[in-house]
């Protein structure tokens, strides 16, 4: 994989009543293929899950994908107007979680940018969390 892209990942969770707030900067990859973005890079222990590599897939304004791969791996789905019950390793065991886009919003280009989304995450229809996610990615220098 060809590290040639800064990337900033700011997240936060709300979760009953309080929040929390992560920031992440590392090196990856960003291309374009077919019309969606692909931003990946590698997890550290820093995040908990060292040994794998994530991708954030970006098809448009509607639908955001991020794959894990690797020791823990998961899937998440973010797409306006759905529901998805995606699989969610969290190193302690699995979830399968529902997950409901509130926003999408990507100013992408073949020379970088930023998506934001949030999105609501749900177990057995019981809300758990309201998470957003903001996304940069650059050209290294």
């Amino acid at each position: 994989m060809k590290e040639d892209y800064l990337i900033t990942i700011r997240g936060t969770m709300e979760q009953d009543g309080g929040n929390d707030k992560v920031k992440l900067m590392t090196r990856g990859s960003f291309i374009r293929r077919n019309g969606s973005f692909f931003i990946t890079y590698k997890e550290t222990e820093t995040t908990g899950y060292a040994g794998c590599v994530t991708t954030v897939k970006v098809e448009d304004s509607q639908k955001v994908s991020m794959l894990r791969f690797g020791p823990a791996p998961s899937q998440l789905v973010i797409e306006k107007g759905k529901r998805h019950v995606c699989h969610y390793e969290t190193g302690h065991g699995s979830l399968s979680l529902g997950v409901a886009a509130d926003e999408i919003e990507s100013t992408l280009s073949d020379k970088g940018g930023t998506v934001r989304f949030s999105y609501l995450l749900d177990v057995d229809a019981s809300s758990v969390s309201r998470n957003t996610v903001k996304i940069t990615v650059k050209r290294a220098d």
